[in-house]
């Protein structure tokens, strides 16, 4: 089923997310769900908060993103994004390494606002599947940058927390406007 996205102003985008200590019919419904609404989106990635479900669950799967390269290690040895898309990671652990990468980025709770934004250019991941079995992978390129972004999420920081103040600001007038529609929104529920 495709979900409603949450978007930039409702303040479940803040919340950290719970973690998950079993996989139950309801978050096997979150996660199919999730693919679902992301794929319709065109998104490389969502996570739960965009759902609104504070949760330490996420999706990702960069294999339709030809013009931004992706790297994966598993073990150590290098092997095509494709072995481990679509990718669930529950309660992932990341650790972030090697020279600060530029990069535009956008986010499906901000439409048609897009940023440069710096993150490292590598990233060591630890999570569970969503068969709970643990994963590990160094990923480089778009999928390290998807995994930091979607981790920020799980987190409760925005990809706008992430901007220089020079870039957020020439978009502050389209952040104005997207928050206050969201507010306005969740009045009326």
């Amino acid at each position: 089923m495709i979900l409603e996205i949450t978007k930039y102003g409702n303040p479940i985008l803040r919340q950290k997310g719970a973690r998950i200590e079993k996989i139950t019919p309801e978050i096997k419904k979150i996660i199919s769900d999730m693919f679902e609404t992301m794929n319709e989106r065109h998104g490389v990635g969502l996570a739960a908060q965009q759902i609104g479900k504070a949760l330490q669950l996420t999706v990702i799967d960069v294999r339709e993103a030809k013009d931004r390269p992706s790297t994966l290690e598993l073990k150590g040895k290098a092997v095509d994004v494709g072995e481990i898309m679509p990718l669930v990671l529950i309660n992932p652990e990341i650790k972030p390494f090697g020279e600060m990468v530029a990069g535009g980025e956008g986010c499906l709770s901000f439409p048609e606002i897009f940023g440069e934004i710096s993150r490292p250019g590598f990233v060591d991941v630890k999570a569970l599947n969503e068969k709970m079995k643990p994963i590990e992978f160094r990923a480089g390129g778009l999928l390290a940058r998807a995994v930091q972004h979607e981790m920020d999420h799980l987190n409760g920081i925005l990809f706008i927390d992430r901007m220089s103040k020079k870039t957020k600001e020439e978009i502050r007038e389209q952040l104005d406007i997207l928050q206050a529609k969201t507010k306005a929104e969740l009045l009326k529920k």
